[in-house]
């Protein structure tokens, strides 16, 4: 049987989990919020303020770049939203799907430096039921979070799609896919994915199931946008593999960034993350900006 215990193959193939429950086991571990919106009644918009557990690594006046606001998704859920103003003339903005068990608090150190040293502003969101967001996590509130976000950050901003990364980091792959899967965009950054969600819990599955979470191997090959992957040759939560079979199913997939020895978690850690990063902004996409211009003249 593959490899899958008695007890297993009968859970799996006689009686499917649901693809709600499969999410809940596998994916979402909100964390206690680190931060709040509070109002401000003189000018109508919110401010945001960061728990001690946020580690904000800044100055308070830092805290002026950036705006947080709340939008409203399809499916009823309040998604705050946040919007860091990294640098005054960037080259792209970045919509950020981040990964588990952490908010947009833990995440707006990370965000601020990040932006400033490869000169894109960022925006980004918390799922339902993390940080601030009403509602729960599930699959399908997964996919309307990203698309609350997307229209927010288009009618927020005016940024063209064009103008738009989009960055998935482990479970925030999931939602990346999906709207990648749906809108071409400037470009698109897969960190540390995931191809399913069956496939994180029994690595011999080679199909995907009807009842099968998170089927983003099988949305991939739908994007139109040049797409980078990253991940770890040793990561622990989401095998190597996963990033490998994502990269080889992307149809406009770049040179890949495969960090050997790298885990799950400390991949920003390696200096040819950020070099990378650089080098896909300033020269892949340059390229392929150039060369679509060129064909169309």
């Amino acid at each position: 049987m593959n490899g899958f215990s008695l007890s297993e193959f009968c859970c799996l193939f006689c009686c499917p989990p649901l693809p709600g429950r499969i999410a809940a086991k596998l994916a979402f571990l909100p964390p206690e919020p680190t931060y709040s919106f509070v109002l401000d009644e003189k000018s109508s918009k919110f401010n945001l303020v960061l728990a001690t557990e946020a580690e904000w690594q800044y100055y308070a006046r830092e805290l002026e770049q950036i705006d947080v606001f709340f939008t409203r998704s399809s499916r009823g859920n309040r998604i705050a939203c946040m919007y860091v103003r990294a640098c005054p003339d960037p080259e792209f903005t970045i919509l950020f799907s981040h990964g588990n068990a952490v908010d947009l608090g833990h995440m707006s150190s990370f965000y601020l430096g990040l932006g400033s040293k490869i000169n894109c502003n960022i925006f980004s969101y918390d799922y339902s039921g993390y940080g601030v967001s009403s509602g729960k996590p599930s699959e399908k509130n997964l996919y309307a979070d990203i698309d609350a976000a997307w229209q927010a950050l288009r009618s927020h901003y005016g940024i063209s799609p064009e103008k738009v990364i989009l960055y998935g980091q482990s479970i925030g792959t999931v939602p990346t896919v999906d709207l990648a899967s749906r809108y071409e965009v400037g470009a698109v950054i897969l960190h540390s994915p995931l191809m399913s969600g069956m496939r994180v819990a029994f690595s011999n599955i080679k199909r995907t199931w009807f009842f099968d979470a998170f089927p983003s191997i099988e949305k991939v090959p739908k994007i139109t946008s040049p797409v980078l992957v990253i991940h770890g040759t040793e990561d622990e939560i989401i095998d190597f593999s996963h990033g490998l079979a994502m990269y080889e199913r992307c149809p406009k997939a770049v040179e890949p960034l495969w960090l050997e020895g790298a885990g799950h978690n400390d991949v920003e850690l390696y200096g040819q993350y950020l070099e990378r990063l650089k080098q896909f902004i300033r020269v892949d996409l340059a390229s392929q900006s150039s060369t679509s211009t060129s064909s169309s003249s």
